[in-house]
């Protein structure tokens, strides 16, 4: 296995219809090419030895004898490939027809999977040829090109990689499909041969088929149909190759085109099992299944081992897995922004608070955190000068973070405070005997925490809320100021990655057009806390990213760490495969083992966060997704990035 993954391949074949001898010879081209790509696992259409179009040829001997050659032909041709080879094909037993798939590997048939749910309705008419799997032994075998073949639905299949099962056509179209119970009995992967006839509108619903079938199996799910060389007498097969992981489709081939088709990807394994353990209504149904009448067990059929072959990832690893893309953008920011402000609409509700108070700096955070406010405000029919905004000047706050905060306010109509902390920071310094040319992390936290105090101190002079600015990207660092901004009575932008938070601002500044030049610029400004003064030139001196690293980097760490449990290692090489055009190895294990270093340091921070509401796959909250010991040991994990 290659860090977890395995390569697959659906594919669809040129045919003729009756041909086995020219079928066979389409099937081992694709099958040479797939074993060059290193693939090891390839699936072909429902009787693409034959074509699933014979109809009455079925009952013809020497199509069932020509077909039976043309699998003897696959099995000699793949006696020195390590490819295991999927084909369907029909087999006689004991005077019943059956549609199966048969199982190849290096000259050897595996095993034989019958098809259970035979259409017989509008245009199809399979029973007239063909006899259920319900109505055979549930495992016998079968005299076929010379072997007896185990023939059973009750069997998956094992390879150094994976465990996958088999099911065709019509049965992932049943209310129960055979796939839920190979999937619960550990099945990671699961290949359909199928011969789906194109229709207005079929496509489209097949899709959400496969996608919720993947998701509910927790699987992945590898579909190949057939395509141009079946009759068109009365129905037209547009050739449909997909593979899908998990409700994502990672590849498919084009719709509707005369040509062969060979479409490849690799399915995460390791993501899926773990995703599975995660999962406690999986296990809880596995574990249920297994006891009902007749159990849930399975044959397992062992492959041979493979020769390991040269692996390159191809499928696509997002360089911003937190982000939205594509056709959905507008609705999951939509959503993300929905969530935070009825989330702060019920906290307010409850508390009766008329008033909201925020400190607004100018950069990233605070404006996201300010936007959500004013949303809420209008949710609830409030006015928004009930949003008291408070500006708190220090030593490192540039005038054009300074002018942001105080134009972007004045746009929204909040009421506007401005407090400068500097007289207040330095009798502190006086106070605990702290010399102020000292930049140090006490000359650092003192203005956090002094913020923080005149805003807690705002909202008990007005009976408002406190609300919370930090990000789950800094909550994941440490990056702040423990009961500095640390702490809040409402933390709405706790759930949201910086990465996240940068691409909402600009969503909300192009598609909503509020305050647009102004939101732009605060996205275009160097993320900083602005606790060190700035250059003489009046720019910010503390680049945040300059410290702990890039933040697009650190969402990439924290979204594997959190979301599937991934090891370091292969952090490492998602990484190397996502960002191959911006960082070098060196500078991605610099940073890894930073995040490793300091989302261990720092735990105690997020045990006693402050309340927010959760808006993604990934959550920091001690109450929730996240229990970790605050004096766990990093050693395992460092050890394992030093090595990299």
């Amino acid at each position: 296995m290659n860090n977890g993954f395995v390569k697959v391949a659906a594919a669809v074949p040129a045919l003729r219809v009756a041909e086995p001898k020219y079928n066979v010879e389409q099937i081992e081209s694709l099958v040479i090419q797939a074993e060059g790509h290193a693939v090891e696992v390839i699936c072909f259409p429902e009787l693409c030895l034959t074509g699933y179009t014979c109809a009455d040829l079925f009952a013809q001997q020497i199509l069932l004898d020509e077909a039976e050659m043309a699998l003897m032909a696959l099995m000699n041709f793949t006696r020195s490939l390590d490819i295991i080879t999927i084909v369907g094909l029909p087999v006689p037993f004991r005077n019943t027809l059956l549609n199966c798939a048969a199982v190849v590997q290096r000259g050897r048939i595996l095993g034989l999977v019958p098809k259970t749910y035979l259409p017989n309705y509008r245009e199809f008419q399979e029973k007239r040829w063909f006899t259920s799997a319900a109505d055979i032994p549930a495992k016998t075998t079968v005299l076929l090109c010379g072997q007896q073949i185990e023939l059973s639905t009750q069997m998956f299949f094992s390879t150094p990689t994976c465990n996958f099962g088999i099911e065709i056509c019509e049965d992932v179209w049943a209310p129960i499909p055979p796939s839920c119970r190979m999937a619960l009995a550990g099945a990671d992967i699961i290949f359909n041969l199928s011969a789906d006839n194109d229709l207005v509108g079929k496509r489209n619903y097949l899709n959400n088929l496969l996608s919720q079938q993947s998701s509910r199996c927790i699987s992945g799910y590898v579909y190949s149909s057939c395509g141009f060389g079946e009759s068109s007498q009365d129905v037209v097969f547009g050739g449909k190759a997909m593979i899908w992981e998990n409700g994502i489709l990672l590849a498919e081939g084009g719709s509707h085109t005369i040509d062969t088709q060979l479409v490849e990807s690799e399915i995460d394994v390791e993501r899926l099992r773990t995703e599975r353990r995660i999962n406690t209504t999986f296990s809880s149904t596995a574990a249920i299944e297994c006891q009902r009448e007749n159990g849930n067990t399975y044959d397992i059929k062992e492959t041979e081992l493979f020769v390991p072959h040269e692996f390159a990832l191809t499928r696509k690893i997002q360089t911003h897995p937190f982000v939205p893309e594509g056709a959905k953008l507008d609705e999951r920011c939509e959503e993300i922004l929905n969530i935070q402000t009825e989330g702060l609409a019920k906290r307010l509700t409850h508390t009766n608070c008329q008033t909201a108070v925020i400190g607004v700096s100018g950069g990233l955070d605070s404006t996201l955190a300010l936007l959500v406010t004013c949303r809420t405000f209008d949710l609830l029919g409030l006015d928004r000068t009930g949003v008291i905004g408070v500006t708190m000047p220090g030593f490192g706050t540039t005038g054009r973070t300074y002018n942001n905060a105080l134009q972007l306010m004045k746009t929204l109509g909040i009421t506007i405070r401005e407090i400068s902390i500097a007289k207040s920071v330095e009798q502190h310094f006086e106070d605990i005997g702290h010399d102020i040319a000292v930049h140090d992390v006490t000359y650092e936290n003192s203005q956090a925490r002094e913020r923080t105090q005149i805003l807690m101190d705002i909202a008990n002079q007005t009976g408002g809320l406190v609300i919370g600015t930090g990000d789950l990207s800094e909550l994941a660092l440490g990056w702040c100021t423990y009961n500095g901004d640390h702490m809040s009575m409402y933390s709405v932008n706790t759930g949201v990655p910086k990465t996240l938070v940068r691409h909402l601002v600009s969503w909300l500044a192009l598609s909503k057009k509020m305050a647009t030049d102004i939101l732009m610029d605060i996205v275009d400004t160097p993320i900083s806390p602005e606790l060190i003064p700035a250059t003489p030139e009046g720019e910010i001196q503390q680049k945040t990213e300059d410290l702990v690293g890039p933040y697009e980097l650190h969402d990439f760490f924290l979204y594997y760490v959190m979301r599937w449990g991934f090891r370091p290692s292969k952090i490492f090489f998602l990484a190397q495969t996502a960002f191959v055009n911006s960082y070098t190895s060196d500078t991605l294990k610099h940073w890894l083992t930073v995040f490793y270093r300091r989302f261990f340091s720092q735990q105690f921070k997020r045990s006693c966060l402050p309340d927010g509401p959760k808006v993604g796959s990934v959550s920091l909250s001690p109450r929730g997704d996240w229990r970790m010991p605050s004096d766990a040991s990093v050693a395992t994990w460092l050890a394992e990035c030093e090595k990299l």
